[in-house]
């Protein structure tokens, strides 16, 4: 079954709602200058908190990141305990290498090219995040932004990666949508940010619905 993460957390609540409705990563974004940048304070309370309440158990805690050095990404990652951080810029092997927990990687899927041209893009790039141990997380590329744009792209490119192959699926999902885009991509995990928001702000009704969703129910 696929699996979800909520992710662009920013308080207590709403992380302790995600994993009660299932979510199997909880994602906090560490990005500078972006909507839903957390300050490594809130991240420390929300976290400690968070782990007082649920204990070491439940979805896995993401740390997201872009063009950090890897000395701020491994100190975040040990300071708030996280299981794993994803890595949203121009970060290539060497950096990875350097990066102390497991790795989730983004690779951005262009729409402004032919199709054929797009799918040798995305079968290059997801073969060069796997060759390095990292997870492939696909999402559509929009010009001047790093993600968590809310837009999506043709799902049915998926279909010309190997069947094997382990990759999160993201870019403009909804409770609406998700069905849909797992039926088509049959992806490891789905990730939603703005789809279950309401004004900017995690809406726990929208948590909700996205989950059943995802289970097809």
């Amino acid at each position: 079954m696929t699996k979800f993460k909520i992710c662009g957390l920013r308080d207590f609540d709403s992380a302790v709602h995600s994993r009660k409705c299932g979510a199997s990563l909880l994602g906090f974004v560490f990005v500078d200058n972006v909507r839903r940048q957390i300050s490594l304070e809130l991240a420390v309370e929300i976290i400690t908190k968070y782990r007082e309440i649920t204990g070491n158990g439940g979805p896995k805690l993401v740390g997201l990141f872009a063009n950090q050095t890897t000395d701020i990404v491994n100190r975040v990652a040990e300071v708030c305990g996280l299981d794993m951080v994803q890595l949203c810029g121009t970060e290539n092997s060497d950096y990875c290498k350097d990066i102390d927990i497991p790795i989730v990687r983004q690779v951005k899927i262009s729409i402004e090219q032919p199709r054929d041209v797009i799918i040798d893009q995305l079968k290059r790039d997801v073969e060069e995040v796997t060759r390095y141990g990292a997870i492939p997380l696909l999402d559509r590329m929009v010009e001047g932004s790093l993600g968590g744009t809310g837009k999506t792209f043709d799902w049915s490119i998926t279909s010309h990666l190997d069947d094997d192959c382990k990759f999160i699926l993201a870019g403009g999902l909804t409770p609406t949508n998700v069905e849909e885009a797992i039926n088509m991509s049959s992806p490891w995990l789905v990730d939603v940010s703005s789809g279950v928001e309401h004004a900017g702000i995690k809406d726990k009704d929208k948590i909700t619905a996205f989950a059943k969703s995802v289970r097809g129910n």
